[in-house]
C-alpha cells in the first residue's frame, strides 16, 4: 500500500469508507424520491393542485328543479282492524250452566239468549222472600184492624169524657194507644215495601239466569260447558261478542301531516290477502294529541263490512289523501348531502359554480325527499351528489331532455 501511494503521488482513502458513502447516497435518493411521489399522488387525489383541476376541467353534472307538491298528498300507512263494539259477557247470577246455545263464529241478534243457568240457591231465596212478603202484608192488615179499634175506643172515651162519665186520664190513654197503633200500621206498610223490593231484586237476578246478547254481532269466544259453575262478579267471561259491521281501523298519522287530518276525510283500505280489492271508508275520529314517544296521532277510520271480509286483528294498508299544511318541495334522495356540515343540497348558480344550501327535511319517502325549508323552488339542483365538489367549484351543468310527446295523427303519405 505504501509503495502504490508513493507511485501515484497521493494517498488513496481506505476502501471500506468509500463503499459505505456510496450506499448512503443511493438510499437517500430512493427515500426522497418515494416521499415526493407519494406526496404528489396524495395532492392529486385530493384535487388540491391547480394543475390537476386545470387538466380535469369542470365536472359535468345533471341538474333538475325541485317539484312543488300539490295541495293534496296521498299517504300510505299501516293500520289494524278493530271491531266497532266488543263485550266480555259475564254471569250476573250464581249457579250452574244448564245449557249453552251459541258457539264461536255464530251470528247473534240483540237480546238473543246465549246460555241458561240453574240457580237453586237463588230460587230458594226468592221463595223465602215471597213468603216473607205475604207475612208482612198480613201483618199490615192486622195492624190496620188494631188501629181502627183503637181509634173507635178513643172516640168513645172522648164522648164519655164530655158526659163526665170517665176520667180525663182514661181518654188520654186511649188516644195514646190509637197513635201507637197508627205507627204500627206505618211500620208494617214500610216493611211490605222493603219485602216487595227484595222480591223484585231476586226476580231480576233470576231473570239473569238467561244470558242474552247486549248487541248484534259475532261470538268469538266461549269459555263454559254444561255444569260449569258461574257466579256474579266472576273473573272469567262466559262469552266474547264483537260487532263487525262496520269495523274500525286505527292508524298512527305522523306529526308532519297530523294537523291536516279532518273528520269525514276519504280513506281506502287494502289487505294483502285480498289483492287489489279496496275497502272505502272515512275518518271518524282523531285523538287530537301526539304520542310523546312516537310523535304520531291515533286516527280512527270506519269501513262498512257487510260481508265480514275485514276481520278484527287484521293488518291493513290505509291510503289517506290529506292536504299539505304548507308548501313542500320534493327532490330526489340522490341529491342529498349529509355530513358534518349538516343536511345540504348542491345547486348551480348563474356563473355555473357550485353553491351548497342547508335544508330541513319534512319527510323521507325513500326515493324522494320532502324539503320544508332552504329552497325557493327556482334553484338548479345537482341531481346526483358528487362527494368531491366544493363550494365555488365550476361545473358543466346539463338538464334532462324534455319528454317527447307523440301526436295521435299519422304523418301524411308521400305523393
Amino acid at each position: 500500500m505504501t509503495q502504490q501511494s508513493d507511485d501515484l503521488g497521493f494517498e488513496l482513502p481506505p476502501p471500506a469508507q468509500s463503499s459505505r458513502g456510496r450506499v448512503l447516497v443511493v438510499l437517500g435518493l430512493v427515500v426522497g424520491g418515494a416521499f415526493a411521489f407519494g406526496y404528489l399522488q396524495h395532492k392529486k387525489a385530493r384535487g388540491d393542485t391547480p394543475l390537476a383541476v386545470h387538466e380535469a376541467g369542470p365536472v359535468r353534472v345533471e341538474t333538475i328543479k325541485a317539484k312543488t307538491l300539490s295541495s293534496d298528498q296521498a299517504l300510505a300507512l299501516p293500520g289494524v282492524v278493530r271491531p266497532l263494539e266488543e263485550a266480555k259477557i259475564y254471569s250476573r247470577s250464581s249457579g250452574y250452566v244448564r245449557k249453552w246455545l251459541v258457539d264461536i263464529g255464530d251470528k247473534v241478534k240483540e237480546g238473543q239468549v246465549l246460555a241458561e243457568i240453574d240457580t237453586p240457591e237463588l230460587d230458594a231465596q226468592l221463595a223465602q222472600a215471597r213468603a216473607q212478603l205475604a207475612s208482612s202484608r198480613a201483618s199490615v192488615k192486622q195492624a190496620i184492624a188494631q188501629r181502627n179499634f183503637s181509634k173507635s175506643n178513643s172516640q168513645r172515651f172522648e164522648t164519655l169524657a164530655d158526659q163526665k162519665l170517665v176520667a180525663k186520664g182514661q181518654v188520654e190513654q186511649q188516644q195514646a194507644q190509637a197513635a201507637t197503633d197508627e205507627a204500627t200500621v206505618a211500620a208494617a206498610e214500610s216493611n211490605v215495601v222493603a219485602q216487595e223490593a227484595n222480591v223484585r231484586r231476586l226476580q231480576e237476578l233470576q231473570g239473569f239466569a238467561k244470558v242474552t246478547a247486549p248487541f248484534a254481532g259475532t261470538i268469538t269466544a266461549r269459555t263454559i260447558d254444561r255444569g260449569s259453575l258461574v257466579g256474579e262478579g266472576g273473573a272469567t267471561p262466559m262469552f266474547t261478542l264483537v260487532a263487525t259491521d262496520p269495523v274500525r281501523v286505527f292508524v298512527d298519522v305522523p306529526q308532519s301531516v297530523a294537523p291536516s287530518v279532518q273528520v269525514d276525510a276519504a280513506a281506502k283500505v287494502t289487505v294483502r290477502e285480498y289483492g287489489a280489492r279496496e275497502f272505502a271508508g272515512k275518518v271518524t275520529r282523531a285523538s287530537g294529541s301526539l304520542d310523546p314517544e312516537l310523535h304520531t296521532m291515533s286516527t280512527e277510520i270506519q269501513i262498512p263490512n257487510s260481508d265480514n271480509a275485514l276481520l278484527p286483528g287484521m293488518y291493513v294498508q290505509v291510503a289517506l289523501t290529506l292536504p299539505v299544511p304548507h308548501r313542500v318541495l320534493e327532490v330526489p334522495a340522490t341529491a342529498l348531502y349529509t355530513d358534518a356540515q349538516g343536511v345540504r343540497l348542491a345547486t348551480v348558480d348563474a356563473q355555473n359554480k357550485v353553491k351548497f344550501v342547508t335544508v330541513t327535511i319534512e319527510r323521507d319517502t325513500g326515493a324522494t325527499i320532502w324539503v320544508a325549508t332552504g329552497l325557493t323552488g327556482d334553484e338548479r339542483i345537482i341531481k346526483i351528489a358528487v362527494p368531491s365538489l366544493l363550494d365555488g367549484d365550476p361545473v358543466e351543468a346539463t338538464t334532462p331532455p324534455a319528454p317527447v310527446i307523440t301526436g295521435s295523427a299519422s304523418a301524411p303519405a308521400k305523393k
